[in-house]
């Protein structure tokens, strides 16, 4: 039995709050919200989809003005964009896939809320990325992200975090530029299909999910500490790993 639809709104706005304070879109956690309601896939992927773009966009628009956006963490890695396309056409084994890529996550998101990064020691500097290493990265993620049907920022923002690249508010500026991207691109590809559909809810659904991203994006950007939106990466990797056991275990 679907919960009662006014249930909708408020989670929306929370899953907004929590995904754009460390420059996420928030797609998974708003698929396992709606999926609660029982509506129609094509409205839950479409109304995914946009409220990605928009929550990314908004929270990359807060982490610039902080001065945090650094274009060698986002150009780099754009050999994603062609790959997702690639990544969408690859037939592997289902139960095997997830359940390593969901233990890597589980590992990074408790690496993350509970350990420090160098980042955010005094007088630390970035590591010089290699470009051929940049472009292969961009390249595999965009493959897992194109096979998963996600921006990708989640890969991203770690591994930025963890390689010693950049600190974790530039990690979630460049986060947020780089779902942006590949989430419009999947929108593109949806709409030239014919699949997407926002429904009666769709349009209420982004406005909550703009006042969400304002109110976190500012906090991630403005308020929290670099170890508070670490923490706050850390949450939103264990949260992923979660809607997939969710999903897996219906």
């Amino acid at each position: 039995m679907a919960s009662p639809v006014y249930f909708l709104y408020p989670l929306i706005f929370l899953v907004a709050i929590v995904y754009s304070s460390a420059g996420f879109g928030g797609a998974s956690g708003y698929l396992l919200v709606m999926s609660f309601f029982e509506l129609p896939i094509e409205v839950m992927a479409s109304t995914a989809l946009v409220l990605n773009i928009v929550v990314a966009s908004i929270s990359f628009s807060s982490y610039l003005r902080a001065g945090y956006f650094r274009l060698s963490l986002l150009f780099p890695f754009l050999t994603s964009i062609p790959a997702a396309f690639l990544g969408g056409l690859l037939k592997i084994s289902e139960q095997t896939y997830f359940t390593l890529l969901y233990l890597v996550l589980t590992y990074l998101g408790l690496r993350m809320i509970a350990f420090p990064t160098l980042s955010e020691r005094p007088n630390w500097t970035p590591r010089p990325i290699p470009l051929w290493l940049s472009l292969l990265v961009g390249t595999i993620i965009g493959l897992l992200s194109g096979m998963l049907g996600i921006g990708g920022g989640i890969f991203l923002s770690p591994l930025i975090v963890l390689m010693q690249w950049g600190t974790v508010k530039q990690a979630a500026a460049s986060a947020g530029a780089f779902i942006a991207l590949n989430s419009l691109s999947g929108l593109l590809g949806r709409v030239a299909s014919d699949t997407f559909s926002l429904g009666e809810f769709g349009l209420p659904l982004l406005a909550v999910g703009i006042a969400g991203a304002l109110i976190g994006s500012h906090m991630g950007a403005m308020r929290f500490s670099q170890a508070g939106v670490r923490r706050a990466l850390g949450l939103i990797l264990l949260i992923a790993v979660g809607v997939y056991w969710y999903n897996f275990l219906l």
